[in-house]
């Protein structure tokens, strides 16, 4: 402890790489936008897929599950690598998997390959997503809450402007053109970017004992160390109850729309007439990009289990609101960006508590073990399209959705927040 004290004292203030870091968080949100399109502009592939091979889409949904699973649950080794040998090469790898999955994707014509595809497609999503949230961790150990936000900004609302192009062109050229033209272009940016990416300096930490004392951990865990504590467990069960709700919307818009009767009925909202799916996928795609900083932003001031209290009541709200009234074109639109604008916020919470609660120095690795919940959720949107189809309508989907976010609210306020207050009490644990 003398030792590590005395590393801080000597520290570097984040005021002098201020600007190099700023820099590095632009890059991170640039690569995140570009392998958005994997998973939030998949939806608007499986009808086309089923269209032509007439595949039932909950086979064509496995694919998704295996894209978030390898997605996810890889993120820890990844970390682990970025940790040692620092952002550039795992992020180099990255944008080659990411540019090879869509292309495969283009000429997949068995399930099977669609499924490899999509194992490589969340490899390197996922090798781009851990590194760019670790890395901006590391870089501002100050404003987490902010950096986590922005950087995972990227992820939420890369697609956005990416939508219409993509509904566009699988609309003019095929589905098949589509997954190719954009998988090469994607995947080149993330490697041309990933050149500029770097490490903190040693030792990078705040210019002052105040703003270290607001952190959570004065030690770094290792994840040894940390999956010993109970706080990891309780953010990864409420990791998993939010990520399942959101995931189900994100793979099952397009069905869901369509199951409405309302996918191509045209909206006019802000003087914008766009089909009720492609406006709606729009909003979403912006709202939840806007909503990781915004929260995280909130949370930098109003702490973290206090913002997740907030924003998980309306997530459940919305998505009771849009079981109700989401057969309304309009309504759909709107409450479908509600529901994405109270979810998204998770992918900067979870990551700024988790930096917060178990340090710096192996955030990229700590952080990739709790984005593994996201996996872990996944495995339950297949089971979606069975418990509709069973039950004849979504209803009964969201309603399971909305009481997981209400009672993940609760435990934000009511479980986590007590552990971490006497967390930041407890003696270190055994190296």
């Amino acid at each position: 402890m003398a030792l590590e004290a005395t590393r801080e004292i000597a520290a570097p203030s984040v005021t002098a790489t201020s600007g190099r870091r700023w820099l590095q968080l632009l890059i991170g949100i640039v690569c995140m936008s570009m392998i958005a399109n994997l998973q939030y502009g998949w939806t608007l592939f499986v009808n086309p897929i089923h269209d032509k091979f007439n595949w039932s889409k909950a086979e064509i949904q496995v694919a998704f599950t295996i894209f978030v699973l390898t997605e996810t649950w890889l993120v820890p080794i990844e970390g682990y690598l970025v940790d040692r040998f620092g952002p550039r090469p795992v992020t180099l790898v990255g944008g080659l998997l990411v540019g090879i999955s869509w292309v495969l994707n283009a000429y997949a014509d068995s399930l099977t390959l669609l499924y490899v595809s999509a194992a490589i497609g969340g490899t390197g999503a996922g090798a781009v997503y851990g590194t760019c949230v670790g890395n901006a961790l590391k870089w501002f150990p100050d404003r987490r809450g902010l950096a986590a936000g922005l950087t995972a900004m990227g992820f939420g609302a890369g697609s956005a402007l990416t939508v219409i192009p993509i509904a566009t062109m699988i609309k003019s050229q095929g589905y098949e053109a589509t997954f190719f033209n954009f998988g090469v272009f994607q995947g080149a940016v993330v490697f041309v970017l990933a050149l500029l990416l770097a490490s903190p300096p040693a030792g990078h930490a705040a210019a002052t004992p105040t703003q270290r004392a607001q952190w959570a951990s004065r030690r770094d865990y290792t994840p040894g160390q940390m999956v010993l504590t109970p706080v990891f467990w309780v953010m990864y069960l409420m990791f998993v109850m939010m990520a399942a709700g959101g995931l189900m919307a994100t793979a099952q818009l397009a069905p869901i729309a369509k199951d409405f009767r309302i996918a191509d009925v045209p909206v006019s909202l802000v003087g914008i007439t766009l089909p009720a799916l492609t406006f709606a996928l729009s909003i979403d795609r912006v709202l939840n990009g806007v909503t990781r900083p915004f929260f995280g932003w909130v949370s930098d001031k109003i702490g973290r289990e206090n913002t997740m209290g907030l924003a998980f009541l309306i997530e459940g709200v919305g998505i009771v609101a849009l079981a109700r009234y989401g057969q309304d074109p309009v309504a759909f639109v709107i409450l479908t960006g509600l529901v994405f604008f109270a979810w998204g916020e998770i992918y900067s919470l979870f990551p700024a508590t988790c930096g917060d609660t178990y340090g710096s120095r192996f955030a990229a690795t700590n952080a990739g073990l709790l984005y593994t919940a996201k996996g872990t959720a996944a495995l339950l949107v297949p089971l979606t399209s069975l418990l509709s189809a069973a039950a004849g309508r979504w209803h009964t989907v969201f309603l399971a959705a909305s009481a997981l976010n209400v009672l993940a609210a609760l435990m934000a306020l009511f479980v986590l927040k007590p552990l971490r207050a006497r967390m930041r009490g407890a003696p270190d644990l055994p190296a």
